[in-house]
């Protein structure tokens, strides 16, 4: 495994740096309650996200307001609500009971990469594997050196810890917290390694606190974290697959697996701040499921067992209620190969024991997995098709039948998880199944539906009304996709076409939250596809009217843009939710967007870029382009897909894996 790392900098070195890094803006999104995001430094799909907490903190314990901070942590969730969660093994360069800031000014991030220097002078530089943080701290000459570690620092709260010195540049330990929300929890067995000796003076009592004392030098002082869902054993193994490589190399080696990923779609056109938008929600749908396999191909289950990942790898750390609409749709595209082994991995958690929320064997910190079975089965519809759907198939059955029914959202939301379980029913061959899940989720749709949201009345501007979660009834009288058809038979396509019209001429819609994020593309199903291209690039590129927040509708509607170049990167309260806001921006911004998760098409808009080039990941390479159009604001005259005439609007996955030219002309 040694051999292969050093062969993997070898390569990365000989090819350099490329183009796409240089667009991300890892502070996008990272001021207030506009994003809830951390320029923490990482690798694509790692267990290891470090950089500073700010005190007060925000949810992924970072705030760019902010320059008081409490330590820098090794781990936090993107985008996620709640108090978020990790913020382990939080370090300081200064004593717990002296205030400790960074200089905001000297602050730098790129993809794999922090740095910034603190208000007593001591210069930090992170960088991480997979699953080790890698922290640098320049003291500058002669200046005393002590590092103090809150081995039991937690966002939402740590369940126990222990750590003990293995010699005078090693500890090791462990550390159980509690997961999002509070529920479930995580255990993350840890080694600690020095480039120097220290002698170390723990806290009084039962404190989990201790200080590291370092002799003066002036070279920079190095601490790896490793860690390990398994035990302290492999986290120390963990660590020595990296231990030739110096912090130099693994931040090379950090970029450039963030540019190999950056680099499967490429752009021409478009403004430099579209282009910043773009990428940064890129690096940002990268964020999550984190790869918990070890080198040695073993996992943990949710039942607390060990198993073996012969020929993949098993992920962990979900946020699939939101994630499911937007995020993994694109990785689907983006990374099939990888998207085999997340969906191999969501079979197996059915098998070990999954619920809606984290469990109490998670691998790493963790959200929630409603709605699996809707990305399983996009997946499989979209050419992923090596799924032994018999893994999970009585974990999805048990599932079904404990939907939850105790309001109306949660009725529709139910009724598309029984559609998808009856379409999986369907490819196993099981036809009672499917009749039966498919009969369940029509009569629930059809008595939810024409009961809740089929006669509009004043309430359906109300926010939460009779019950429903972070949303209006106008919001989610479009939650059901897979049953637009069946809408348009009860009201009329005009009828149902002019309703949609007014919900967004009266400021209903909210970007701010996904119960409605595919609803701009509707209108090419009813006809008016020219209202789907301007909404959506309005949506992009211009000042909205935003009347509603994530709980509540504002007291005075926000004005301005939904994504923007800035700290305050999204709009008031809208959580970036673990890269589903970031994957709507890239689906959107560049003409295609899945309305229905677990079909197989994408409707067609007006990309804002000239020309989009995504790596199919099969060898093909499928092109969007645009011809005669002067200004953004031109309606589409005409679509051809490799010269054929598209009459719909629409593309299927299997068009787009045979690689060629969608062309736009205006």
């Amino acid at each position: 495994m040694k051999i292969k790392i050093i062969v993997l900098f070898l390569l990365v070195s000989v090819f350099g740096h490329g183009q796409n890094t240089k667009y991300v803006n890892l502070f996008m999104g990272t001021s207030g309650d506009n994003g809830q995001l951390s320029p923490a430094a990482t690798v694509p799909f790692g267990m290891i996200a470090v950089g500073p907490d700010s005190n007060p903190r925000t949810h992924a314990g970072y705030d760019y307001a902010i320059d008081k901070i409490s330590g820098v942590s090794i781990n936090r969730l993107s985008g996620v609500g709640c108090s978020g969660c990790g913020g382990n093994l939080s370090v300081r360069t200064s004593a717990p009971d002296q205030e400790l800031h960074i200089i905001k000014r000297t602050e730098k991030a790129t993809p794999g990469y922090y740095e910034v220097t603190f208000n007593n002078g001591v210069k930090g530089s992170f960088t991480a594997t997979n699953n080790m943080a890698v922290q640098q701290y320049d003291f500058g000459k002669d200046a005393d050196r002590s590092i103090w570690i809150n081995f039991a620092s937690s966002f939402e709260g740590m369940v126990d810890c222990e750590f003990k010195l293995k010699s005078n540049h090693e500890i090791i330990g462990y550390i159980q917290a509690r997961n999002t929300c509070g529920h479930g929890m995580y255990k993350l067995y840890f080694y600690l390694s020095s480039n120097e000796s220290f002698s170390i003076v723990k806290g009084k009592d039962k404190s989990y606190e201790a200080e590291l004392r370092f002799e003066k030098s002036e070279n920079p002082l190095e601490l790896r974290i490793a860690v390990s869902p398994l035990d302290a054993a492999t986290a120390n193994l963990e660590a020595k697959q990296s231990e030739s490589l110096s912090f130099k190399q693994l931040k090379l080696q950090a970029n450039n697996l963030w540019e190999n990923k950056l680099n499967k779609i490429n752009l021409k056109g478009g403004s430099n701040d579209d282009r910043v938008i773009f990428y940064t929600s890129l690096y940002r749908i990268y964020m999550s499921p984190a790869d918990v396999t070890t080198n040695d191909h073993r996992y943990l289950g949710s039942d607390g067992q060990i198993y073996k990942a012969d020929g993949w790898r098993y992920f962990s750390s979900w946020s699939i209620w939101d994630t499911f609409r937007s995020k993994f749709p694109l990785l689907v595209i983006t990374e099939p190969t990888l998207m085999r082994d997340i969906c191999r991995s969501l079979l197996s958690l059915y098998r070990t024991g999954k619920k809606n929320w984290s469990t109490v064997f998670e691998s790493t910190p963790t959200v929630r997995t409603e709605h699996a079975s809707i990305l399983l089965l996009d997946a499989y519809r979209k050419g992923i098709r090596d799924l032994d759907f018999a893994i999970g198939y009585e974990g999805m059955k048990k599932e079904a039948d404990e939907l939850p029914m105790a309001s109306p959202d949660q009725k529709l939301e139910s009724a598309y998880d029984l559609w998808a379980l009856s379409q999986i029913a369907g490819i196993m061959g099981n036809s009672s199944d499917e009749k039966k899940y498919r009969e369940q989720s029509e009569k629930l749709f059809e008595d939810t539906w024409t009961r809740e949201f089929m006669q509009i009345t004043p309430a359906f501007e109300v926010m939460k009304n009779n019950g429903l979660y972070q949303g209006t009834r106008w919001q989610y009288r479009w939650a059901a996709p897979q049953y637009i058809d069946q809408m348009i038979r009860w009201v009329g396509k005009d009828t149902l076409g002019n309703q949609l019209s007014y919900f967004f001429e009266k400021n209903l819609y909210n970007q701010g939250n996904e119960p409605d994020i595919h609803v701009p593309f509707l209108f090419n199903r009813f006809g008016k596809p020219e209202s789907s291209q301007q909404l959506v690039r309005n949506l992009l590129t211009k000042e909205m009217t935003h009347r509603y927040g994530g709980n509540s509708e504002f007291k005075i509607p926000y004005v301005g843009r939904a994504f923007k170049n800035h700290p305050e990167g999204y709009s008031p309260e809208m959580d970036e939710d673990d890269g589903t806001m970031s994957a709507w921006y890239i689906f959107a911004s560049a003409g295609i967007y899945p309305l229905l998760v677990g079909g197989d098409s994408y409707e067609l808009v007006s990309p804002i870029f000239d020309r989009i080039s995504i790596d199919m990941g099969n060898g093909k390479t499928f092109e969007i382009k645009t011809k005669g159009r002067k200004t953004t604001e031109d309606i589409i005259k005409r679509i051809t897909m490799n010269g054929k005439v598209v009459s719909n609007y629409s593309i299927s996955h299997g068009e787009m894996l045979k690689g060629g030219t969608l062309l736009f002309q205006y």
